[in-house]
């Protein structure tokens, strides 16, 4: 018997209608059918963020052989869930988040809605897969990441991935990649992270923004340092947030009486 064609089920946290989302389904769309869920506007800083207080609603935005494509109301990650529970017929073979506009390296690892769908993933025990490149632009250029893109889609495909790691893969924005690392994620830190404005009405108001600082630039093995320095990051990313390092020391403070 032939064997059916892999699903992939597709999200990100810039909307259904972003650049990025849409370049990605035209980049895999050949290597199975697809299935693209995601938030009916912009949803970045998302992170794991699922919807607990109010209903959603799909849409159904468009079809041709091979690709479905909704919007849902919600979250990144209620998008991949109700796409588990309501759109797709089998268990997908693949969950890619992105791609994003805007890289997801170091600590905004934390925040990303686009981490958020390849989390979810990775959680439901699916090969899960990011991708970002460093560029907010609304009309950012894909077409560099293809041929990276549909390497390791092609891959993760064939190969799987460990149980509880997903990829979390960053482009940078150059005239030619350096090569590729696979890398960790880099120490960083947020600052400066509220703009306080008043209204002319009387009251205060505040916007999020910040300014972001590299704790470790010499560092040659963290995906900041890969980026900056031309090279696609590629950071195999766990769930298990256990500090194994301390359990022995921890037990001999806590367990001891």
């Amino acid at each position: 018997m032939k064997n059916k064609r892999p699903l992939i089920l597709i999200s990100n946290d810039d909307g259904y209608r972003a650049r990025g989302i849409r370049c990605l389904v035209e980049m895999v769309k050949d290597f199975g059918d697809v299935i693209v869920c995601a938030p009916n506007s912009g949803r970045s800083g998302s992170s794991c963020a699922f919807t607990v207080t109010d209903s959603l609603r799909l849409i159904k935005r468009g079809e041709e052989p091979g690709v479905e494509v909704w919007s849902c109301t919600g979250t990144p990650v209620d998008c991949v869930k109700i796409a588990l529970a309501e759109l797709c017929p089998r268990k997908p073979d693949l969950v890619i988040g992105g791609i994003n506009h805007g890289d997801n390296a170091s600590v905004n690892t934390h925040y990303s809605g686009t981490m958020g769908v390849t989390m979810e993933g990775c959680m439901k025990y699916i090969p899960s897969i990011a991708f970002s490149v460093c560029d907010h632009r609304a009309e950012a250029d894909f077409e560099p990441l293809r041929p990276y893109v549909r390497e390791i889609v092609d891959r993760v495909l064939a190969e799987g991935l460990p149980r509880g790691i997903c990829l979390n893969v960053n482009f940078p924005v150059v005239e030619k990649y350096a090569g590729v690392r696979v890398c960790r994620m880099a120490f960083g830190t947020w600052g400066n992270e509220i703009d306080k404005r008043h209204h002319p009405r009387g009251h205060d108001y505040y916007w999020m923004v910040g300014e972001y600082t590299n704790d470790e630039p010499e560092a040659e093995d963290t995906d900041n340092w890969a980026l900056t320095h031309g090279y696609v990051a590629i950071t195999p990313t766990t769930m298990d947030v256990t500090a194994y390092e301390v359990i022995e020391e921890m037990k001999k403070k806590y367990e001891e009486r």
